[in-house]
């Protein structure tokens, strides 16, 4: 109908999540006002904080958010976080539709006696480290010499990756400088990585499991006790990515393989965890493999097992909420991502997951579900302080080009790890 108020949506969450929602919703809703909201005065989220910092292929996907951010009825509003800066009912007296793309944030824990000793570290913890994330230390957690990495998913993968390679081949990434540089001054010498599958159905895409092996780097070996890598669970029928997966890492363990510098690696499948040793402190880990219980001495130990949620939004994105096939919690609030499906597929999926919550949203409008009038004024409805609060997406340029500037000749970046100086860089104080 011409001349009809356009809805305005807000989207909690910047990340590939948040982005592929917009870009689905101006599709279907092609005047709809969006804003994108982040804590963060930088957006992308996962991809800039998540993302394995040398896995830039990966990272360029923000190219095409690029274009999103450029759209006129997209604005980004970073530096704004809920329940500090803004709450939920805020954003619903506001905006016809509220969507939450947090993603999950806090690492999984063991759930075994002793998890909670000093030298357990979550994978994201440490991923978010070292890219350079403004909630974590400027400093590398302490490692030692027997890491123990328990999953063997990608995440696990890229930890191994990240222990397994030497500085000179992190060129060309933009990892977080000061914990590479602890890190190689001290870099861990045996590596043991477990996974409670076999090994053709232990999640790691075959292309990582191949990327290791193609790094001069490490020497691997299977344990005495590990379940043989050809061996599939028993009644499982493999696919071609299982059967990839079995060849990728017959790669790594093969004897025509070098004796390269670096870490001794050791592959663990088959293995559930049973209870962590120490005192003080992480001192080991032990397992059971069928009948048999292996002692791994472990001077850390890294858990790359899945993600929970965290703060003020975690009832809205727990299972119990809603399901998990459907975005809605209610009209007028929706979730999509991890979010919504929990923690499980990666970029690609929030693609497909992001579309459906874009469907649910235009037929709720189309229905008359969602009243969408010309007295809703989105971000301008919002207090003063809170706008002039916000970071731009051109102020967010600013800051961008001051990383690029500033980066050393052999990293494509270096992130200011500092939020206060982000912010102050992005608004042209500093």
């Amino acid at each position: 109908m011409t001349g009809a108020p356009s809805p305005h949506i807000a989207i909690v969450g910047s990340g590939p999540s948040g982005c592929y929602l917009a870009q689905s919703l101006l599709r279907s809703l092609p005047d709809a006002q969006i804003v994108i909201f982040d804590r963060l005065a930088s957006p992308y989220g996962l991809i800039r904080y998540g993302v394995a910092a040398d896995h830039q292929h990966t990272k360029a996907i923000t190219r095409q958010f690029e274009r999103l951010f450029q759209t006129p009825n997209v604005r980004f509003a970073g530096n704004v976080e809920l329940g500090r800066d803004v709450n939920l009912e805020d954003l619903r007296e506001h905006f016809n539709a509220v969507v939450v793309a947090t993603g999950l944030s806090g690492d999984h824990a063991l759930g075994i006696p002793g998890d909670n000793l000093p030298g357990i570290i979550g994978a994201g913890t440490l991923t978010r480290a070292l890219n350079a994330h403004p909630d974590e230390h400027e400093t590398l957690p302490e490692l030692g010499d027997d890491v123990v990495i328990v999953g063997a998913g990608n995440v696990a993968l890229d930890l191994l990756r990240f222990l397994v390679k030497d500085r000179e081949h992190h060129d060309a990434s933009d990892i977080a400088e000061p914990l590479l540089e602890q890190y190689a001054a001290a870099p861990a010498k045996r590596i043991t990585l477990v996974s409670r599958s076999a090994a053709a159905l232990s999640k790691g895409d075959p292309q990582m499991l191949r990327e290791l092996a193609a790094l001069p780097r490490a020497r691997y070996r299977l344990h005495d006790t590990s379940v043989p890598v050809a061996e599939s669970a028993p009644g499982q029928e493999l696919d071609r990515t299982d059967t990839a997966r079995i060849a990728a890492i017959e790669q790594l363990l093969t004897e025509d393989r070098p004796a390269f510098e670096g870490p001794e690696v050791t592959l663990c499948f088959g293995f559930s965890p049973l209870r962590v040793v120490g005192n003080t402190r992480v001192e080991g880990i032990e397992f059971s493999s069928g009948a048999t219980v292996a002692l791994m001495p472990a001077s850390a130990i890294l858990t790359a097992i899945g993600f929970a949620p965290t703060g003020a939004l975690a009832e809205l994105i727990t299972p119990a909420a809603a399901s998990a096939e459907i975005g809605r919690i209610k009209p007028g609030l929706y979730r999509t991502g991890w979010a919504k499906r929990g923690p499980r597929g990666a970029i690609p999926e929030n693609r497909a997951c992001a579309k459906s919550v874009a469907e649910e949203i235009t037929a709720d409008i189309t229905l008359g579900k969602l009243s969408v009038s010309a007295s809703t004024l989105g971000f301008e409805g919002l207090p003063t302080d809170l706008q002039e609060r916000a970071v731009s997406y051109e102020q967010w340029l600013t800051l961008e080009a001051h990383e690029r500037e500033f980066a050393p000749a052999n990293r494509v970046r270096q992130k200011i790890s500092d939020h206060d100086r982000m912010v102050a860089i992005a608004r042209g104080q500093s």
